[in-house]
């Protein structure tokens, strides 16, 4: 199997795994958000802890010890990547699959506001034209919900600012989430050992299936950041940019048709022009992409030595 292809099936597998991710998180049910996340740091500690011993690849602790901003990084990115799957836990529990798609769907735009001011990225007609009709989109779902709707923002941003953090640090996968997960479980842990001693924990009082499920959380938690990890490094970026919208489209059917929230045409307005501002921001992704690849291709060709002429 080529590595093009292998790129394709690590991304589609990832995706696929967080489409779905709604209908796991309603079969923790009766366990709260909080606790949820809880047991859901603590095993992919766990988890990845295990993966990394079978790798033999401990030894990269040390390696990042000495490296302090790396460490405050990985902070800043454990800080952001815990408050996106608290409030995606929290809004699945609470009945809100679509606005959580919502989120998913605009992560994009978001990525791109936050490369320009932050890193004072400098966009093309094109790409300010589609973060407009993306901020006309938010007006209208706010005058259809009749509040902004914050957990949808709070995804995007949370998660584009941890996608940010993560670029910057360019640290792999497995390591990366090891030790993000690692500086959440001190607080994890407390907060399972108040519940389990006021004997509200719901971990090993529902049934065996619940238990079961919540610490496969750990693996639910890493094996779709590991595909994903795969995928990057065999696909070009616009082919990977093109599959992350399986994941929103997958948790909007299973907020629709299979819990049955509602999607009065207000709020169908205002998803139809989301994803309006994403054809247009994909369309100029991959025309920019291939000017680019025509103008390598030309450049290659007029500095080859078959291109040069034939010394006299």
């Amino acid at each position: 199997m080529t590595p093009l292809r292998l790129g394709y099936l690590y991304g589609l597998g990832a995706y696929l795994l967080w489409g779905i991710f709604p209908l796991y998180f309603k079969l923790l049910r009766p366990t709260g958000p909080v606790e949820i996340l809880a047991h859901r740091v603590v095993w992919s500690v766990v988890f990845v802890a295990l993966l990394l011993g079978a790798m033999r690849n401990i030894g990269f602790l040390r390696r990042l010890g000495r490296r302090p901003r790396a460490l405050a990084g990985i902070g800043a990115a454990a800080t952001l990547i815990g408050l996106n799957w608290f409030t995606y836990i929290y809004g699945v529990n609470s009945d809100r699959v679509v606005e959580t798609a919502l989120g998913y769907f605009i992560n994009p735009l978001v990525v791109v506001l936050l490369g320009v001011v932050v890193l004072r990225e400098r966009l093309r007609r094109v790409q300010w034209i589609a973060l407009g009709v993306g901020a006309l989109a938010v007006a209208v779902l706010t005058i259809d919900y009749g509040r902004l709707p914050y957990l949808a923002l709070v995804l995007a941003f949370s998660f584009g600012g941890y996608s940010l953090v993560k670029k910057q640090l360019g640290l792999p996968a497995a390591e990366g989430l090891f030790v993000e997960s690692a500086m959440l479980i001190l607080p994890a842990l407390a907060y399972l050992g108040w519940l389990t001693s006021s004997g509200e924990a719901t971990f090993g009082h529902v049934s065996a299936g619940h238990t079961t499920l919540l610490v496969l959380s750990g693996a639910a938690t890493a094996v779709p950041l590991l595909l994903f990890a795969g995928a990057a490094n065999r696909l070009p970026l616009t082919s990977l940019g093109m599959l992350q919208y399986v994941a929103p489209v997958l948790q909007l059917a299973c907020g629709v048709l299979i819990f049955h929230e509602p999607m009065p045409p207000a709020r169908l307005a205002g998803f139809a022009l989301v994803w309006l501002a994403l054809i247009i921001f994909t369309a100029d992704a991959v025309r920019q992409t291939r000017q680019t690849r025509r103008a390598r291709r030309a450049h290659l060709a007029a500095t080859s030595p078959d291109a040069l002429p034939a010394p006299r």
